[in-house]
């Protein structure tokens, strides 16, 4: 009795094979059979709203893919750029319509690839290109500084071509500017104004990192008739950690690398009417010779505090004329004094040390002076004076506004030196 289930069992696998066989002679195609493994042609089943041949679409609207009839359904589409980049849509839950929810570059050529099944269950396939039209006006975007090696303090810039105001629109732009640097380091973009955007880390920058800074924003669209134009890359190092600082109480200078104190330094700061701004401030410039000039920072000649001086060994670090130079004729008041318009004053000797010591993108801090404190914009770098709670609040990703409340680049306040 046991055999006999097993001969039935058997036997109905045999008609099961038998009845499927007959199935697919009798319907006529064997290429759409759902066992064939191969997918039929589904360019009458499915219909996309882009222009084939040399038509262009518009990317302003987004793609939709349709099945067309009642015949079948989408299973899957893949959309991809010519860079493999994918575009991201979704897909009804009766695979009647896909529709993109990214929206379509400019100037961009796409593989669309569609995967069906008929009502047998039977898999589909089509596959087509299509290209968007270009628009006439693209947001450029010029990263500063210039490639090469910098100190940790050295914030990353960049200068757009046109005025970003909506929040939206800077956060498609802040997504598109890409900051990397190896060693690791958290950082965000802070909106200094509608054209000029700073980025920094928390902290400075790790000692000897390489940082690369690319954009993603070529054909994207980024506002209303606003799309991403092609960027130049950047990429900076940095070297040792250099911090510098100026206490204006006790009129030295303390210098660290990495840390360690290298050299303390008998400095003089600015007087009383004159006196040094508080603050972190980023090494500009160096220059071994500059004409200093009272007239250049409103005092008149011919009066007691006016000053015409050959000034050597000269470490810019504001715009409007803070310098770290030498200061022969106030070597008395070195580390007793401050008797200067605003300069750090030292001795020839130690500011040609200072000099050869640091770089562009440096740290100078001045503490305890009766000055100022240092803007962060507008007048050099002094974006390390905002703490890493507000310089999030610039950035339209982070969780602020995206805003900013910076004054933005003056240029028209270059103004002169002042020892």
């Amino acid at each position: 009795m046991n055999h006999k289930p097993r001969f039935r069992t058997v036997l109905g696998c045999t008609l099961l094979v038998l009845s499927l066989g007959a199935v697919a002679t009798g319907c006529g195609d064997p290429d759409r059979h759902p066992l064939s493994g191969k997918p039929y042609d589904a360019a009458d089943q499915v219909t996309l709203n882009a222009p084939e041949g040399d038509a262009k679409a518009n990317p302003d609207k987004p793609l939709e893919v349709v099945a067309k009839g009642g015949d079948g359904r989408i299973t899957d589409v893949t959309v991809t750029d010519k860079a493999g980049h994918h575009l991201a849509g979704e897909l009804a839950a009766d695979g009647a319509r896909w529709h993109s929810t990214a929206p379509l570059a400019a100037g961009a050529r796409y593989t669309v690839k569609v995967s069906t099944e008929d009502d047998d269950g039977a898999p589909g396939s089509r596959t087509l290109d299509f290209e968007t039209s270009s628009v006439e006006r693209n947001l450029n975007v010029k990263f500063g500084p210039q490639a090469g090696k910098y100190g940790v303090g050295q914030p990353i810039t960049a200068e757009l071509s046109a005025p970003v105001k909506d929040k939206e629109a800077r956060a498609v732009v802040e997504r598109g500017l890409k900051v990397r640097s190896s060693p690791a380091a958290e950082g965000a973009w802070y909106w200094v104004d509608d054209k000029k955007l700073h980025f920094r880390p928390k902290e400075y920058w790790p000692a000897n990192a390489t940082v690369s800074v690319t954009s993603t924003l070529d054909g994207i669209k980024v506002g209303n008739k606003l799309y991403g134009g092609p960027v130049k890359p950047l990429k900076i190092t940095t070297g040792d950690r250099i911090e510098a600082v100026a206490d204006a109480g006790t009129h030295h200078m303390t210098v660290t690398r990495n840390g360690e104190v290298i050299n303390t330094i008998p400095v003089t700061t600015g007087k009383p009417g004159f006196s040094t701004r508080n603050g972190t401030k980023v090494i500009l410039e160096k220059q071994q010779f500059v004409r200093m000039r009272g007239t250049s920072v409103g005092i008149a000649a011919g009066s007691s505090e006016g000053y015409d001086l050959p000034v050597y060994w000269a470490t810019r670090v504001t715009w409007s004329g803070e310098y770290v130079h030498a200061a022969p004729w106030s070597v008395g008041s070195q580390g007793s004094a401050n008797v200067s318009h605003g300069c750090v004053g030292m001795s020839t000797d130690n500011a040609e040390w200072f000099f050869g010591t640091v770089r562009q993108g440096d740290i100078v801090k001045v503490v305890n002076s009766g000055g100022e404190d240092m803007d962060p914009f507008g007048n050099g770098f002094g974006d390390w004076n905002l703490d890493w709670a507000k310089w999030r609040q610039g950035s339209a990703l982070t969780g602020g506004t995206g805003a900013g409340d910076g004054t933005g680049p003056v240029e028209a306040a270059r103004l002169r030196p002042q020892v």
